[in-house]
């Protein structure tokens, strides 16, 4: 069912709030810190943040993308975050319209937010998010598929899921100083929701995988020359992947198909 556009609105002011919270969980999660308690906080002065001052980009816009308390400068990606959330919560809302496999993908982008940020900065995939993710990724696409009934959209889902660990377990085998088990855990994942859509989402998501990577592996290496060993934030180049594949597997797979019938 295509969702209305009050609806796809509400979904994206509904981003900007849970993008103010992955911003929360981007920062103190790699610090080993609560992301519950303080309540947030300067990270120059320590001085509460102000309710009014939380506001999702409106109040980085209003300070200018300063401290109200000390004047210390916060970094744009704090509203770009928070944009970028919304902006994708709207598109995968009109991408998969009122379904119950909507719920699923919303909390797929925002995990996917928040462990590529957390990969960029620091080189880490968190088990405290990825290994969660796979218990409440099953409850929340069970749903969908207890109204179908479809069978072999499980299964799908199961064979995109082990194929994506395999090819990554081989890869972190072969190259250990490239690629981490973190990576394959969450290799894993992205398998499982490209394997729930189709056949044709799988090999696409690969293959965006492998390309993504050896562009941004690439532009990372030009960026330290002279450095022997380059961490490259695959996972970042994995995520950014399965949510493009989200969007383009359908198209491609239906051009490749009109082609082979000419």
């Amino acid at each position: 069912m295509t969702a209305p556009w009050p609806i796809i609105a509400l979904l994206g002011v509904l981003g900007l709030a849970v993008g103010s919270f992955l911003n929360v969980v981007i920062y103190r999660v790699p610090r080993d810190e609560s992301i519950m308690f303080p309540s947030s906080h300067c990270p120059a002065c320590n001085e509460p943040i102000k309710a009014r001052h939380n506001v999702p980009v409106f109040a980085w816009l209003a300070l200018r993308g300063r401290c109200a308390s000390c004047g210390d400068r916060i970094s744009v990606r704090y509203p770009l975050v928070e944009a970028g959330t919304s902006l994708l919560f709207m598109a995968i809302t009109i991408r998969f319209g009122l379904t119950l496999q909507l719920p699923a993908y919303l909390y797929m982008a925002a995990v996917g937010i928040a462990l590529g940020m957390i990969d960029f900065d620091a080189r880490r995939l968190p088990d405290t998010i990825v290994l969660p993710s796979y218990i409440v990724s099953l409850l929340l696409l069970m749903p969908a598929g207890a109204l179908h009934a479809n069978f072999w959209q499980s299964e799908r889902a199961l064979a995109g899921m082990t194929a994506f660990a395999l090819i990554f377990f081989g890869l972190a085998v072969a190259y250990p100083s490239g690629i981490t088990f973190g990576d394959v855990k969450l290799a894993g994942l992205v398998g499982f929701y490209l394997g729930w859509l189709s056949w044709s989402a799988i090999a696409i998501g690969v293959l965006l995988s492998f390309a993504f990577a050896g562009f941004g592996g690439t532009a990372v290496a030009a960026t330290h020359r002279g450095t022997r060993v380059v961490a490259v934030p695959l996972g970042s180049y994995l995520i950014a992947a399965s949510v493009l594949s989200l969007f383009v597997a359908a198209p491609i797979s239906a051009w490749y198909g009109h082609l082979l019938a000419l």
